[in-house]
């Protein structure tokens, strides 16, 4: 079982910055890949970033040149850094995991959701 929690959302200005963290924990030796989504009210899920265990990135191209993800694998957490906020980054932003390795070895596909943050930007 893998337990996901986020935190750093809340209100910001237009042209501000948050950071936003999540981490995993459970019986976890490693996490293959780690990013965070968002939804808004009444639409998708849209991807934001991702990060594998090299470090590889992935951004959304609503995002680019703003966001940055990093993440601490002796830790297991995963970091979302936003700059220049618009308020059409409001929105929740969920934090998830995918494929996990236990410490008895075993490889799970799958991947697993934190309950989500707020973040709304607004003047």
């Amino acid at each position: 079982q893998v337990h996901l929690v986020e935190s750093g959302g809340g209100l910001v200005q237009p042209g501000g910055s948050l950071k936003l963290s999540c981490a995993a924990s459970g019986s976890i030796f490693s996490i293959n890949t780690m990013g965070w989504y968002r939804q808004g009210p009444g639409e998708q899920r849209d991807l934001i970033a991702t990060i594998d265990r090299t470090g590889d990135t992935e951004y959304g191209e609503s995002v680019k040149g703003r966001f940055t993800i990093s993440r601490d694998n002796a830790k297991n957490t995963v970091s979302l850094q936003m700059n220049m906020l618009r308020p059409e980054d409001t929105a929740v932003y969920l934090c998830n995991v995918e494929g996990i390795k236990d410490w008895s070895g075993n490889y799970y596909m799958g991947d697993y959701w934190g309950q989500g943050a707020q973040v709304t930007v607004s003047s």
